[in-house]
């Protein structure tokens, strides 16, 4: 493996740090603006001669570089430039290094003579990092190891960072998978000093061009200009450094032309080490198999570091690692550095969204306190001294609240009380200053909303008056040296300490945002999801404005992994001693939901590998390197392409075929050993086991007494069925009639109840339309993908009470306040209201109400789902279209609905049908309770708890079979079959 001759840092970069030295903090920091913001005028001519490249302000660096900095979209990647800039890199020379290192080093030595023993009055990290490259050029690459890296560091250094730098000096490839913010980029950065100190090179790759500018200017302070360059597709700067920051498809490209090769010819063997940033991205749709593509075409003789946030399968990742490229070790952890507190945001207070003992949500934040405390009439302003009087609202959410308290809250109810509960972005704002818990970094899904937020709280002041007058200061500088990066439109709310931070806003301005941020003069940035992906921006709090944002295909829920990336923001290392994360009540998501997402737990990397044109192409078309035995260099380039065995050899090495082989493997093991453990446990909670336990741990009388209570307990049981189901025939049969007299004339409202499969029960406003008519019901049979036979208790025509005593209940059709077509049975019907619609048409000739709405259903061509269902008929639901939204409007929701107006169902045979079940009900209780009074109850009882004990494991047994089933329906193998359709 060739090395390279390696420069020294930049001798002019010396003096700027050196001259920091010697100023107090305060000082120091002035005097950095002023050079940064007025070079000329600031310095003398002869340190301005040395001091700007390496340890001004990242904002000040020379105009050259910064005018290279790309000013596109960070996440929109160009392909082309992309493959242009790889295509240059290959053409590079190295330049003369040997001659500059003389003169570097000749420039250094007379530095550090003028500046004298006080310029070690405060050693920078750079210095150090200088020093350590000098003693090894001096003693030998032998001394790297652990304690010389961590000495760079003016902290301790974490357990985790200790461990994968370890692993890294053995010569292993890395995979670190850490919280956001944790501080994985020190591993990348130890490791970038042991490689240059050897002479050899690093490629640093991360998925978004803003974080490859910022690691470009973050490296740059630490190493030098000379040892640092950018490559994007857009920007090309010192290419041939030893360590080379770039975007991962430009790592790909590059790869594509020497994937396969043996020889050092290539430009790539010069590189030892290559650290994937952001390597979780593997699981994006879109940008995912660029990384996959990264690992397997890399050569083996390259270590390779992987920084990961925390995901559910770091340990996949790192067996298909060690599988396909080599020696890989993995290092985790789920520690913060900064302990993450969590809060939800309503209109009227701040609170944290988990109990004391953090295992349970906030019981004041539930539907039910929420509904209480407003009939309480409990709505404090932002002083929280004076009570708001009840408007509009608060009434109609005391008449919810009265209503709840006998039954419960219907969607549309729960969706009402939650937009009330809405905070605007100042009432949140509001208490986040009052809590101190600002700086805050906002996260806004769309850059329209950023800018809208900005402009919204432009008067809004965050900052005193000596913060104003720097912010001022630092804008007038920053306009002057750059003039065309200034944002017109963002200005007034940046002197007020609020800034937005997005794709839509030109880097130069972007850094000046982060440098006001970081210094304090900003406390709110409002930013789109791209600022969570390892830019260097820590916050005191991050907010979430919301569990859901708009993707290509419609509006998608934020995964688990993405919002503890966003919260992971929070918490400034060696600042704060706590981080808070906000999240936020809309009109549809409230804590409920947010308590559920948090409680998912992480989810799995899942391979994303597809074949495009451009990796056939590729691949097929690719260099190839044959070596000649008698030539000097030994190798000769030919393009000769791959074959299709080649190709499909790296194309099955696919993170996503690894697990499909392995993992898959392993979880169907693991699946057949837990249903065969179910099938057995299933044998011992039968009735006839349980018998048999107890002859076996009863005496002969006890057993003899118990079994024979035990008898008559399960008939009265059966028996106590019989007459429920008999109750519930006899109350549909009563409604039969009701529906017949109120559906004659007006479309009158009714309520439909149904339990959810998670045992959640839902009340359901709706205006009845009537009973299915007989030419409509081949289409609805159609449509909701039934076979006549589930359709033979459909009633088309009158038929009297008996027939229900039959169980042949008939079906019925209603329209609900949220624009959902009902198909129910008289099961599900709760109460008919004597007000609804009057069924009068508007104009002369005009349709009357009722028959236009029975038009408009059978116009309907979407499937009907099936969300509830039962022997006496299935209830079934359907989306409205636009010509019926209208009319659902006016269907009021049940807090507006009268008792008075309630239609009661008190026929005398359901009256007779309810007294016997509940005599039987009785009959029940008193034999439970004769049983526990016999002499052998208690080792009974202890048989009947192992019982319970075993059905919970079965459960628990259950429920990680159908995780087990879902993960292995997410692996699919994938790449050879799309490479050959391609």
């Amino acid at each position: 493996m060739l090395s390279l001759a390696l420069p020294l840092p930049c001798s002019s970069s010396s003096p700027a740090c050196l001259f920091d030295s010697f100023l107090p903090p305060t000082s120091r920091r002035r005097y950095r603006f002023l050079r940064f913001l007025s070079p000329r005028s600031a310095v003398s001519p002869r340190a301005r001669l040395h001091l700007v490249p390496l340890c001004a302000n990242p904002l000040g660096s020379a105009s050259p570089i910064r005018e290279q900095l790309s000013d596109t979209d960070e996440d929109e990647e160009d392909d082309d430039d992309d493959e242009v800039a790889a295509m240059e890199y290959d053409d590079g020379l190295l330049a003369d290094v040997d001659r500059e290192e003389e003169e570097r080093e000749g420039e250094t030595a007379q530095l550090e003579a003028e500046a004298g023993p006080s310029a070690k009055f405060e050693e920078h990290k750079w210095e150090r990092v200088t020093r350590l490259l000098a003693e090894v050029r001096e003693f030998g690459e032998e001394i790297i190891d652990y304690e010389e890296l961590a000495g760079i560091y003016d902290f301790p250094i974490d357990k985790f960072q200790r461990l994968a730098i370890q692993a890294f000096l053995r010569g292993s490839s890395v995979v670190v998978s850490a919280p956001t913010s944790s501080g994985k980029t020190l591993i990348a950065e130890a490791a970038a000093v042991a490689t240059v100190a050897r002479g050899r090179r690093l490629f640093y790759t991360t998925p978004l061009k803003a974080l490859s500018n910022q690691k470009f200017r973050d490296f740059r302070r630490t190493f030098g200009d000379a040892y640092v360059g950018l490559l994007t597709g857009d920007s090309a700067i010192n290419k041939e450094a030893p360590i080379l920051i770039m975007t991962t498809e430009i790592l790909r490209n590059m790869l594509y032309k020497s994937v396969g090769m043996i020889s050092s010819a290539s430009r790539l063997f010069h590189v030892d080490v290559i650290v994937l940033d952001e390597v979780h991205y593997l699981s994006d749709i879109s940008r995912g198999t660029v990384w996959e593509e990264i690992v397997i075409y890399s050569p083996k003789e390259v270590q390779l570091i992987c920084l990961s946030a925390t995901v559910a399968n770091p340990d996949e990742l790192a067996g298909w690692i060690g599988q396909i490229h080599g020696k890989t070790e993995l290092v985790t952890s789920t520690k913060r550095p900064v302990p993450l507190t969590w809060h939800f945001s309503l209109k009227n207070s701040l609170l944290p969204l988990f109990d004391e003992k953090g295992k349970r949500m906030n019981r004041k934040l539930s539907l039910d306190y929420l509904q209480t405390s407003i009939s309480r009439g409990e709505h404090f302003n932002e002083s929280k001294t004076k009570k708001h009087r009840m408007g509009k609202v608060e009434r109609g959410y005391s008449n919810v609240a009265r209503l709840s308290q006998q039954t419960p809250l219907s969607k549309n109810d729960m969706n009402y009380i939650r937009r009330s509960q809405v905070p605007q972005i100042k009432d949140t704002l509001w208490h986040l200053a009052e809590r101190d818990m600002l700086p805050a970094i906002w996260f806004i899904f769309s850059r329209r909303g950023c800018d809208a937020a900005v402009q919204y709280l432009e008067d809004c002041k965050l900052l005193d008056e000596c913060e104003a007058g720097e912010v001022e200061l630092e804008y007038r500088r920053f306009k002057k040296q750059y003039p065309d990066a200034v944002r017109e439109v963002a200005v007034k709310g940046l002197l007020h300490g609020i800034a937005s931070h997005h794709a839509g806003c030109l880097p130069l301005w972007k850094s000046f945002v982060e440098e006001l941020f970081q210094r304090g003069l900003v406390k709110v940035v409002f930013a789109t999801e791209t600022l969570a992906a390892g830019i260097n921006m820590p916050a005191r709090t991050a907010i979430i404005s919301s569990l859901s944002k708009k993707g290509e295909t419609g509006r998608t829920f934020l995964s688990p992994n993405e919002l503890f990336q966003m919260a992971g923001r929070a918490g400034r290392r060696g600042i704060d001693e706590v981080g808070h994360a906000v999240l936020i009540q809309t009109p549809y998501e409230g804590a409920e939901e947010c308590y559920e997402l948090l409680s998912a737990g992480l989810e799995p990397l899942v391979s994303q590998f597809t074949a495009s044109y451009g990796m056939v192409l590729n691949l097929l078309a690719g260099a190839k390197v044959t070596r000649k035995l008698h030539d000097p260099d030994g190798t000769k380039l030919s393009h000769c392409g791959r074959t299709l065995e080649e190709a499909r050899k790296l194309v099955e090495q696919s993170f996503g075929n690894y697990v499909g082989s392995n993992v898959m493997q392993a979880a169907k093991e693991e699946l057949e050993k837990i249903q065969h453990e179910i099938e057995l446990l299933s044998v011992e909670v039968t009735e006839d086991a349980i018998d048999r336990k107890c002859q076996e741990q009863l005496s002969e009388n006890d057993y003899a007494e118990i079994s024979k209570l035990q008898e008559e307990l399960r008939a009265e049981k059966r028996t106590r069925t019989e007459l429920r189901r008999q109750m519930e025939i006899k109350r549909m049969a009563a409604w039969r009639p009701l529906l017949d007299k109120f559906g004659s004339g007006n479309l009158p409202f009714i309520c439909l109840r149904y339990k959810d499969k998670e045992g959640v029960q839902h009340n359901i406003p709706a205006v009845y339309v009537g009973k299915l008519s007989s030419s409509s019901v081949q289409k609805i049979m159609n449509m909701v993908k039934l076979d006549s036979s589930d359709f033979d208790n459909l009633e088309t025509g009158s038929r009297d009470v008996a027939s229900h005593e039959d169980g042949k209940p008939a079906y019925y059709v209603a329209l609900s306040s949220d624009n959902s077509w009902y198909l129910f049975t008289e099961k599900w019907l709760k109460t008919i209201y004597r007000t609804g619609f009057p069924n009068i048409s508007s104009l002369d000739g005009d349709i009357l109400p009722r028959e236009m709405l029975r038009n408009l259903l059978i116009k309907e061509d979407l499937q009907w789902e099936k969300i509830a269902d039962s022997e006496f008929g299935s209830l079934w639901s359907i989306g409205g279209s636009l010509e019926t939204w209208s009319w659902s409007l006016n269907v009021p929701v049940l807090s507006s609905l009268s008792e008075d107006d309630e239609v009661a169902n008190q026929s005398e045979a359901y009256r007779d049908a309810v007294g016997r079940y509940k005599e039987q009900r009785s009959r029940v209780s008193q034999l439970k309770k004769k049983i526990t009074n016999t002499k052998g109850f208690k080792e009974f009882k202890k048989i009947i708890d192992m019982t319970k004990f075993i059905k919970e494991k079965m459960e628990r047994l259950n429920a990680r079979s159908n995780r087990l089933s879902k993960r292995i329906g997410q692996i699919e193998p994938t790449g050879w079959k799309e490479f050959l359709q391609v």
